[in-house]
């Protein structure tokens, strides 16, 4: 991703239903910064018994220097999740067209992401009635927190 022209890299965590877990912006996409993503995530949201990732060098790393290698995962089409859980986020950012500041986009993701999996139903899973009762459960839980 681009901010005030300069690259920076969105490191994304998505459970296995597809819920974006975490969201987290640096300036490199090297071992460090993916030590530090992978030690928050483990933090908060504990060990995972397999983890999928593309086959950049930097998990491998990280993943070695935590002693989890043997979790880790890679495959041609294991990490389309993940890369379909981008999508949403990708349509939003187009449509603000940039971020100015890597704190600014830091929040948007996180908010993003929290809101996308509260309001997701995936409506081609379910039938139209269904669907109509979860998302007017999701819309009458989100005016419960708004109103706080």
């Amino acid at each position: 991703m681009k901010v005030n022209g300069k690259r920076h890299y969105l490191w994304r965590a998505v459970d296995h239903e597809g819920e974006v877990l975490e969201a987290v912006v640096t300036k490199r996409r090297n071992k460090a910064a993916a030590l530090k993503f992978l030690k928050k995530l483990m933090k908060r949201h504990g060990t995972a018994v397999e983890i999928v990732t593309d086959r950049f060098a930097s998990y491998k790393a990280a993943l070695k220097d935590m002693g989890a290698l043997e979790k880790q995962q890679t495959g041609r089409w294991l990490n389309n999740r993940v890369e379909n859980s981008h999508l949403p986020f990708r349509r939003r950012e187009r449509a603000m067209q940039r971020f100015r500041r890597m704190r600014s986009l830091q929040k948007f993701a996180a908010v993003h992401s929290s809101v996308n999996n509260h309001f997701n139903q995936e409506r081609s899973l379910t039938r139209r009635d269904t669907f109509k009762l979860t998302r007017a459960a999701a819309l009458a839980e989100w005016r419960e927190l708004g109103a706080a």
